[in-house]
């Protein structure tokens, strides 16, 4: 495509913006042919606390602006402090099989006071709702007159959107990114000829705000409605205009600026919540963002997109996936014909590495080390009432969101997640003892960033009292990768905490006399019973047998490391042994999804809680579990390839487990399903991706797009089981596109950075950089491979089954080629 509207400064600019590597473009860069309906189609920009979705348009442009505390509600105890009263009551019932009866007693008296979550409608109750600041607008005078030429990009590699257009024989050009050194919202508008910009501009939100135009500047501010009509949260966002030429004047709260040469845009924004020690509150944010805006200010454009990059790429240039393949037939493509495309069965491997780089840049753009966790939509939101309140589902959904950090080389940006699980434990602390009589903490179903852990408001999906415990499990994959012990020192008594509750809570059933958690559900799936009743109440679903596991081998592990509570930790082998184990359905042949082998309502259903084992967890697989991997695959061929969004992703990620690529990749085109282009965010979209990317759950749920992101990664590479070997390419698809590629900067448990390439799907040029030093194994042919150090000396090697091992040097670089 040639830009023959792109004159003379702006054809300079435009083309560094586009790049010279076109075979790169395709995996970098999304292009768009015109501006976004909805907001499905916009371009998203973060610094992982602001968020903007730029819509391009050259009329009036419209870019939705967000603050990832920008929370309705408030602190609120909504624990029943006499729920534990019941639970003996409720244990007797589920012991004599009265599974129902169990049920409706749990809805009387084991969910939370008050209205919890508002069932799922939460703006203006104490839960409260994540929530849009509102947009900003620009609003061209010269409108009228039709535009040509249009072109809209998003540039991963910089995470910057540009628009560019024609009209009355003028270029113009409009640049958006959010710089996280500045902490504000940055627009650029530039023409190809002098004097040549007039537009106004505003910023605008639907309710609980007032605006403030000033000589160049705008200012508008409200306070959120706290629950119940309480004072909530306070904000602020500030915009200013600085032109180049031409004049500046403010009407009617919005800036009219006239015959500019160009002119920058800044936007601060701002609340006063003390995330995570809510009970307090944070600075007036109006001081706060006018200083954002001063200092902003102070820079040249040049300097503030220079700071900009290097800020980004020190994340996003870790790691990245390439394939060795013609690009020529899509360079030219938008996102939305690029999906279409592939729907249709048209070869384009750069669309899977494109959306692999995507999940990384939405992670690197909504979750960034002292802020907050990315929510259900990341940071991103254009509504006073989202999806579900845009809140922390732990059921899968916040957790999915943080699976692609440690091996995409992301590490660090797991921090608030982290910190939201110190805030967990607190107060859950408080909602073990209210229900369950116990030690420990706890956290169920729901939470959100004011420390609401308790049950949900409905028993059938409320009462699951695992997701704590699920989230506690990423602090020991963070020490499996990293082995840093002074960080599993801060973080072992969370650990403790949610294993402590896990052990109080445990009863034994009378059949096995195995040790279960009672009441609990297998996440919002519904059972059929043998007299035809249907229920979810139960005891010891197979996903908390599973988690328990886990978090009972993984506090053993801890406590002998940091040389602590010997005695309680030896006596957790006990328990551990006599958890319920994994079962084969005598029925169906796979594995076992409750305690006893009920028939599922829904065949389909979109969790699939019972291969937790499977993925994200690594009790089950195929060197060592295999009989338990071939019921997996049973269960998997069941539910079917079906599901919402983000469950497409985790069938992508089991069936790599199962070392199945071609199935994974069939998984991945399920994910890849174009939504209408036209779609609003809505709950009958379709599940799949919409054009700009983002998964449709439906509706729009950005867990899909990182759960994919993670299970791309293993696809390439896996370091999982006891014994933690690197495999390369476990579970790569057969098509023949892919069959040449490189990856660089994945990482492997043990502190290991993986750089390899393939050709004919045979793996060759691996580079290994020891971080820590210690033992290195992965899986390849002794008698085909050679090792050498960076001093280009051979290493020695053991070789055993196909896996060689040897010793490393931390901070050493390993080659590894075949002979």
């Amino acid at each position: 495509m040639s830009y023959p509207h792109i004159k003379k400064i702006a054809f300079a600019l435009f083309a560094l913006v586009i790049g010279k590597n076109v075979s790169a473009q395709a995996d970098v860069l999304m292009l768009f042919k015109e501006p976004a309906k909805h907001f499905t189609a916009a371009a998203p920009l973060g610094n992982g606390r602001l968020g903007a979705m730029a819509f391009g348009n050259p009329n009036s442009e419209r870019i939705v602006l967000n603050e990832i505390s920008m929370w309705s509600g408030g602190v609120d105890d909504e624990n029943n402090y006499e729920a534990y009263k019941t639970l003996p009551q409720l244990r007797e019932l589920l012991l004599e099989g009265k599974n129902i009866e169990a049920q409706e007693l749990l809805q009387k008296h084991f969910v939370c006071n008050g209205p919890g979550s508002g069932h799922g409608n939460g703006a203006n109750v104490k839960f409260g709702c994540y929530q849009t600041v509102g947009d900003l607008r620009i609003n061209w005078h010269d409108s009228a007159a039709a535009y040509s030429n249009y072109l809209r990009n998003l540039r991963l590699d910089s995470a910057k959107s540009t628009t560019s257009w024609m009209r009355n024989g003028v270029g113009f050009m409009q640049e958006v990114f959010v710089s996280a050194p500045q902490q504000v919202v940055i627009v650029k508008l530039k023409a190809d000829k002098k004097a040549a910009l007039s537009f106004s501009i505003g910023l605008s939100r639907k309710e609980r705000a007032s605006v403030n135009a000033k000589t160049g500047l705008i200012e508008m501010a409200g306070t959120l409605n706290g629950g119940n009509n309480d004072e909530g949260l306070h904000y602020a966002s500030v915009l200013k205009a600085i032109p180049v030429g031409g004049k500046m004047v403010a009407t009617n709260n919005t800036l009219e600026i006239t015959g500019a040469d160009e002119c920058v845009l800044l936007v601060a924004i701002r609340t006063d919540m003390n995330w995570p020690e809510v009970t307090k509150r944070g600075k007036d944010p109006m001081p706060v963002a006018l200083k954002d805006i001063q200092d902003a200010s102070s820079k040249k454009w040049s300097e503030l997109l220079q700071a900009h990059v290097r800020d980004y790429r020190n994340y996003f240039a870790r790691n990245g996936v390439w394939f060795d393949s013609n690009n020529d037939d899509v360079k030219n493509l938008s996102v939305p014909e690029r999906l279409q495309r592939f729907y249709k069965g048209e070869s384009d491997p750069a669309l899977m590495s494109l959306y692999y780089n995507f999940g990384r840049y939405l992670l690197i753009s909504s979750s960034r080390p002292g802020g907050m966790p990315a929510n259900l939509q990341g940071l991103w939101a254009e509504e006073y009432q989202t999806p579900w309140n845009g809140d922390y589902h732990i059921d899968i959904n916040l957790q999915m969101n943080y699976w692609p950090s440690e091996v995409t080389n992301l590490s660090d940006l797991n921090q608030p997640l982290f910190r939201l699980l110190e805030q967990m434990a607190v107060n859950g602390k408080k909602t073990a003892k209210a229900y369950y009589n116990s030690e420990g903490w706890v956290a169920h179903v729901i939470a959100n960033p004011w420390g609401f852990v308790a049950p949900g408001e409905g028993a059938g999906w409320g009462s699951t009292l695992v997701g704590g415990a699920w989230c506690a499990t990423h602090l020991w994959q963070h020490y499996l990768y990293t082995k840093d012990e002074n960080f599993l020192r801060q973080y072992y008594p969370v650990i403790k905490g949610a294993a402590r509750f896990y052990t109080d809570i445990l009863i034994e059933e009378p059949e096995h006399k195995w040790l279960v958690t009672a009441p609990s559900n297998s996440p919002e799936n519904t059972y059929i019973l043998p007299d035809g009743k249907s229920g979810q109440t139960c005891m010891g679903p197979t996903i908390d047998m599973q988690i328990g596991r886990q978090l009972l081998g993984m506090t053993i592990n801890a406590a002998r490391l940091l040389k602590v509570d010997a005695k309680w930790s030896d006596s957790l082998e006990l328990v551990l042994n006599k958890l319920a184990p994994n079962q084969i359905s005598p029925t169906t042949g796979g594995i076992q999804e409750w305690l006893k082998d009920y028939k599922e309502e829904e065949v389909h259903h979109r969790h699939v809680s019972h291969l937790y084992g499977l993925y994200p967890y690594d009790e089950i697989n195929p060197w060592e579990t295999p009989e338990l991997a071939k019921a997996a695959n049973a269960t998997l061929v069941r539910r079917g390839d079906g599901g919402t969004g983000w469950s497409r992703a985790w069938k992508i990620a089991f069936w790599a487990r199962l070392q199945d690529g071609d199935h994974s990749y069939k998984m991945l085109k399920e994910l890849l399903t174009p939504v209408d282009p036209s779609s609003e965010i809505k709950m009958t979209s379709g599940a799949g991706t919409y054009p700009n990317l983002f998964c449709a759950h439906p509706p729009f749920q950005i867990d899909g797009n990182f759960g994919a992101t993670a299970a791309i990664a293993e696809m390439l590479l896996q370091s999982h089981g006891n014994d933690e070997v690197i495999r390369l390419l476990p579970a790569w698809p057969s098509e023949k596109s892919l069959a040449a590629g490189k990856a660089k900067g994945l990482c492997a448990r043990g502190g290991f950075v993986v750089d390899f390439e393939w050709k004919n799907g045979v793996v060759d040029n691996i580079a290994i950089v020891s971080k820590l030093g210690g033992r290195c194994k992965i899986a390849l042919p002794a008698d085909q491979y050679e090792i050498r150090n960076s001093g280009n000396k051979v290493v020695n090697v053991v070789s055993k089954d196909n896996t060689i091992s040897f010793s490393t040097v931390k901070g050493e670089k390993y080659t590894i080629r075949k002979k």
